[in-house]
């Protein structure tokens, strides 16, 4: 036994040295930092390997789960609430549809009142709900958010559950600006004292909300999202503190909406970031550490949800939660996948809730506490996450703060930038949205399943467009919704132009171009016509005339374009588009020849095909 507890003593070690000259050899000749180092949206670049070496500068190592600054946790163990959004048109109907989501699993609801909010709605609302178990939000309260905090306050005394009751309200004047480029039209500091002093004497019942969500789902970049949601924070502990508030009290009052993207692995290192700089942050301003935990409600991305291939919406979902679950925040709302194009229904919010349930009661991720600990990228990607976004926060304080930025409109300007160069990788396929930019089902149809209009926040914005006295607001224009207009153009048009694939010559080369350029036409909604191979140019042609081609895609070689694709473009004489799938080096002297269209990978499709929806549908 003695014996085998030391078999790695046998191997000689290997330096990090040693692996990259081996992976050099392996590339031959290729250049390592360009061929295999990754450098992200997010503004750092990720090695191909890291080794142990690689966590011995990192200053965050070495501590355990609930131990400051929190960066493995700030419980001890690795629960988290699955939280429902609660829809309804009366009090009684909130209270009927939270039951039922409570009964089937869920242990967080959150609810909207409305402006004539009374005791009694909340007690109709909250009827036969275990106070002591279920957490309990008000997401929206119409501006009265001081007067249903004392209302539920009220409620919540009248029950005796002062040290049992759980959950928060949502009051966040910022929002405004971010929605609709209009300030908040009352005094923010007077206000904030007011919720504060109404809620005070509940110990669990948090008030001042950073809802970075809306930034998610605007498009802004994880490190983006992050810097600007401390900023955020910063800004409620600046305005709590002048308020007279101590630094704890502050900030175990404030809570955080996050959102998730699907990237994978730094969504999981973006909640580790964000807890070890908000400790630091809430230390800084005199806190004890104890008092510096950040308490997470997460919501999976709606930036990245389509219309087409909704179910595929089920898997980036699915991602998201597992991201949030394993990076230790305390609450997560995974959203149906059929909210875009209509009011989810029961199967749609039973699949949302089982998402989470199958993540906690059958893969135990509930069971470990900060699964990602220790390794190596995992860690190097949270410093490294870590260090962009202080950087973008300490920026926003030079400049005087995150309320300042919001009311010049820098902060939506940053993040609209983002969400516009996201669109256009979208578009280039830079970013691949499964079914929608790539591998779109060919034979969906989506027109007649759209029940209300798509959005990306649910809160009737400006959508960019500044009112008078405004600034800039936010654009909440999903990623997929240019290319879900070009199918939905075809749909409406009632035509549908018919793609044919003329397949001859080299066969790998012609079947992987004839797959790309039905890939391509198919986000447009296109009708595919696919070939096995033709023996001439002729018979091709032929057979798209007789099938009633309105666009005819040559799929072959390189080195063979420079014959078939003028004997293709002559045999057909106008009497459909010509499309050369590829960019092959005789390009320009096809060009020459009167042959203008091209599709490859460095083409941006939607443009591409918003040119032929346009020339084919009118």
């Amino acid at each position: 036994m003695a014996n085998t507890e030391k078999l790695f003593d046998m191997f000689s070690p290997t330096s990090t040295e040693d692996w990259k000259g081996k992976i050099t050899v392996d590339l031959k000749g290729a250049d390592f930092d360009k061929k295999l180092v990754w450098r992200t949206n997010e503004g750092f670049n990720v090695q191909p390997f890291y080794r142990r070496e690689d966590l011995s500068n990192l200053a965050h190592m070495g501590t355990v789960p609930g131990q400051f600054p929190y960066v493995r946790g700030t419980r001890d163990n690795n629960d988290w609430l699955i939280r429902q959004q609660i829809e309804g048109a009366t009090p009684a109907e909130i209270n009927r549809a939270a039951v039922h989501a409570i009964d089937r699993g869920v242990d967080s609801i959150c609810f909207s009142l409305g402006r004539e909010a009374t005791i009694s709605d909340i007690e109709t609302i909250l009827k036969d709900i275990d106070l002591k178990n279920i957490e309990i939000n008000v997401c929206c309260c119409n501006g009265k958010a001081v007067e249903i905090a004392s209302l539920l306050v009220e409620f919540i005394k009248s029950k005796g559950l002062e040290n049992d009751f759980r959950g928060s309200i949502g009051f966040d004047p910022f929002k405004r600006l971010l929605r609709h480029g209009l300030k908040f039209p009352k005094d923010v500091k007077a206000e904030a004292l007011n919720i504060y002093n109404a809620v005070k004497d509940i110990k669990n019942l948090r008030c001042f909300t950073v809802d970075s969500n809306l930034l998610n789902n605007a498009g802004a970049y994880i490190t983006q999202e992050l810097g600007y949601a401390l900023a955020w924070g910063a800004e409620w502990m600046s305005v709590l503190t002048d308020a007279g508030i101590s630094a704890d009290d502050a900030a175990g009052r404030i809570k955080f909406n996050m959102g998730i993207s699907s990237n994978y692995f730094m969504e999981l290192a973006k909640f580790r970031a964000a807890r070890m700089l908000w400790a630091e942050i809430v230390k800084a301003y005199g806190a004890d550490e104890d008092c510096c935990k950040m308490m997470v409600h997460a919501v999976t991305s709606q930036f990245n949800q389509t219309i087409y291939d909704a179910h595929v919406n089920l898997l980036r979902s699915q991602t998201e939660t597992m991201s949030a679950a394993l990076a230790g925040v305390d609450s997560i709302e995974t959203l149906p996948f059929d909210l875009q194009y209509k009011q989810p229904d029961e199967f749609s919010e039973r699949i949302a809730r089982n998402q989470q349930l199958l993540l906690r009661e059958e893969s135990h991720l509930n069971k470990v506490v900060d699964p990602a600990g220790g390794s190596y990228y995992i860690e190097t990607l949270t410093a490294s996450i870590a260090e962009v976004a202080w950087k973008l926060f300490t920026e926003v304080e030079s400049q005087g703060g995150f309320n300042a930025m919001l009311e010049n409109g820098e902060v939506q300007k940053k993040v609209n930038e983002s969400g516009i160069k996201r669109h256009t990788d979208v578009a280039r396929r830079k970013e691949i949205l499964l079914g929608t930019n790539q591998y779109p089902n060919f034979n969906e149809k989506a027109l007649d399943k759209i029940e209300k209009a798509a959005g990306a926040c649910g809160c009737g914005c400006n959508n960019g467009e500044a009112a008078d006295g405004a600034v800039e607001s936010l654009v909440f224009d999903r990623a997929a919704s240019q290319f879900e207009q070009l199918g939905l153009d075809t749909e409406r048009s009632g035509k549908r132009p018919k793609v044919f694939m003329l397949t001859i010559g080299n066969l790998a080369m012609r079947l992987a171009r004839a797959q790309f350029s039905a890939n391509f036409f198919g986000c447009a909604g296109y009708e595919i016509i696919d070939n096995i191979g033709f023996k001439s140019v002729k018979e091709g042609v032929d057979s798209a005339i007789e099938k009633g081609a309105d666009i005819v895609v040559l799929c072959s070689s390189d080195d063979e374009y420079a014959e078939f694709a003028p004997e293709a473009y002559k045999e057909l004489a106008g009497r459909a588009m010509f499309v050369v799938a590829g960019a092959p080096a005789c390009m320009e002297d096809l060009k020459a020849q009167g042959i203008e269209e091209f599709i490859h990978v460095r083409v941006n499709v939607l443009d591409t095909l918003v040119k032929f929806n346009a020339k084919l549908l009118n």
